[in-house]
């Protein structure tokens, strides 16, 4: 019993002089006061924001609902009404220019189908009979299931009904 009051003591003791020794390396040393970090300047001493150093306000648009719409997972027909897949991806260039949409074309469900990339201008928006708000391809079913399947970081083979678009120039 006594060994084990002893380590208890030993214990408390070696406690004792860790947390004496952390106080003292916290305080400055004698003699020298502790550095005051400055006082944060109170809102009336804020220096004033004056016009020239506002950002200028944004502008907006108001686009009507019936004016506008979004096209990601829209649906594709052909002229024949053919269902010619669905809008997954829209190719900007590097100055932001829409150039092509490609689109998941064939397959059922979602498999075996494959993406084609269709120039931009052969895209109709418009409405077509009952349907509004509809998406025609310039191109026959036949034209794009025969086209080359689009491969990220592979170049891209457009496939465009009217021959306008035109190839990007290789920027080094």
């Amino acid at each position: 019993m006594r060994a084990i009051g002893a380590l208890i003591l030993g214990i408390a003791i070696v406690a004792g002089v860790a947390v004496a020794t952390s106080r003292a390396a916290d305080e400055p040393p004698a003699g020298q006061s502790e550095a005051k970090a400055p006082a944060a300047p109170s809102p009336s001493s804020a220096v004033p924001v004056t016009p020239k150093d506002a950002a200028p306000p944004p502008s907006v648009t108001i686009i009507g609902a019936s004016e506008a719409h979004g096209v990601l997972g829209r649906d594709v027909r052909s002229a024949a009404g053919e269902d010619m897949g669905r809008i997954v991806d829209v190719i900007v260039d590097r100055s932001g220019r829409v150039r092509a949409a490609a689109i998941d074309f064939g397959g059922f469900l979602g498999v075996g189908s494959r993406k084609i990339v269709v120039d931009w201008n052969a895209l109709r928006f418009g409405k077509i009979a009952n349907k509004k708000d509809s998406i025609t391809l310039e191109l026959t079913k036949a034209q794009v299931a025969a086209a080359p399947e689009y491969k990220e970081d592979a170049p891209i083979v457009v496939l465009g009904a009217s021959g306008s678009l035109q190839p990007l120039q290789a920027i080094q």
